[in-house]
């Protein structure tokens, strides 16, 4: 019995922390639990991922429902591409969002202003390098991912779309 008591104590503040993250709001980072931090910080990326996973199955429903099967193969194949491509952003996110907080922590807002600016910079950077080459080579791109040459011909110009957009 004291078991459940602390089990569901642990499970009501671990619902008050999501939930105190889904709202936002002020908190200092660089005060208190190590674990509240991670928690706040983790549950925005979590849903944020989950809905774009939701975006990609949506999207390959409603293709492959009233398009086809070359249509649907192509946003399976896209949504791939750009998978790797959000693992990439993520990537630098945070370590842009580590070298900003590591200069907040310093109590050094000009160098953490600094450091985001750079940051914006970079990622300005890959995208458009990472847009344009998708446009360029949306057919290879397909072709390298085991796309029969139908698709490629249709599906090439959803592809650079979908890659050159993300600028």
């Amino acid at each position: 019995m004291q078991n459940q008591t602390v089990y569901k104590n642990k499970f009501s503040h671990f619902t008050s922390l999501v939930w105190q993250s889904i709202r936002g709001g002020e908190y200092d980072y660089t005060q208190g639990s190590i674990r509240v931090a991670i928690v706040l910080l983790a549950v925005p990326m979590i849903l944020e991922l989950l809905l774009e996973s939701v975006f990609a199955v949506v999207d390959i429903f409603f293709v492959s429902r009233y398009i086809g099967s070359n249509a649907t193969q192509t946003v399976g194949l896209t949504e791939s591409i750009l998978t790797i491509i959000y693992s990439l952003a993520i990537g630098l996110s945070i370590g842009a969002t580590a070298m900003v907080a590591r200069r907040i922590g310093e109590k050094d807002p000009a160098a953490a202003a600094h450091a985001g600016m750079q940051a914006l910079i970079m990622a300005l950077f890959a995208t458009v390098i990472i847009s344009i080459a998708g446009v360029i080579f949306a057919p290879d791109i397909l072709r390298i991912m085991g796309a029969t040459p139908e698709v490629v011909k249709e599906g090439t110009v959803f592809t650079r779309i979908m890659l050159g957009g993300s600028v």
